[in-house]
């Protein structure tokens, strides 16, 4: 299973929320440059970069950031937070991500996310499936959607679509263990995705018992800044 941990950007800054409420935001770091290099040092090979200012203006806004992290490590990142147009996803591809995720635009405008899917294929898009009560969350996890979080996602596999971030938003930052039960009933549903588990990491003991699940990879950030899981730990693991 694929370690991806997370960056989250508000005003160029690494920060981490609880359960998406802006409110709520911690400073951890002033430069994210540092913190990806201090990734990539202990082995780490994958990031998810999370354009916190951009999901609330709905385009891409801290793309420089994405760019520095890009230009100066070997990080495989995936871009997500506010693309909404063709010229959002061009800047993201060319500012250095390897994938982007779409959330918001996958529920509000599916036509544009299925022809991102078409032109780049599904290797480069993934998707975004966050939910609240099993509910679609969209527009930063500031509103809920009518989405069926599992229909959702199995309209999109019959579309194409590969890797699927699910983040069980209630868990998100709160250190209190993921949502197994819900990736369980995901993948039973949808066997084929690559399924990358997110929200609520809170001890290394969680990420054997998601590999054994089934998930391609898992997303931490909160318990690796409250040092609830070592570096040491996720390079052992890595390695």
């Amino acid at each position: 299973m694929r370690i991806i941990p997370a960056i989250d950007i508000i005003n160029g800054k690494c920060v981490r929320l609880s359960k998406g409420d802006y409110s709520t935001q911690k400073i951890y770091n002033e430069n994210p440059l540092e913190v990806a290099k201090m990734f990539e040092a202990h082995g780490v090979n994958f990031l998810h970069l999370v354009d916190l200012d951009g999901a609330k203006a709905s385009h891409i806004v801290n793309h420089k950031v994405l760019e520095s992290i890009a230009s100066n490590t070997n990080l495989s990142i995936d871009f997500g937070g506010g693309l909404k147009s063709d010229d959002d996803l061009r800047i993201a591809f060319e500012s250095g991500a390897n994938q982007i995720t779409g959330g918001s635009i996958a529920v509000k405008n599916p036509s544009t996310f299925k022809s991102w899917l078409k032109n780049y294929g599904a290797d480069k898009i993934i998707l975004g499936a966050d939910a609240n009560n099993e509910k679609v969350a969209v527009g930063g996890w500031l509103e809920e959607s009518d989405e069926d979080l599992i229909p959702f996602i199995k309209n999109y596999v019959k579309e194409g679509i590969s890797y699927v971030i699910s983040t069980d938003i209630s868990k998100d930052g709160m250190l209190q263990g993921p949502s197994f039960d819900l990736y369980k009933k995901i993948l039973n549903e949808a066997p084929k995705i690559k399924l990358i588990a997110s929200g609520g990491i809170s001890c290394f003991e969680e990420l054997p018992k998601l590999a054994a699940m089934g998930c391609e990879g898992t997303i931490i950030g909160k318990a690796i800044y409250e040092h609830k899981i070592s570096m040491k730990q996720i390079e052992n693991y890595i390695l």
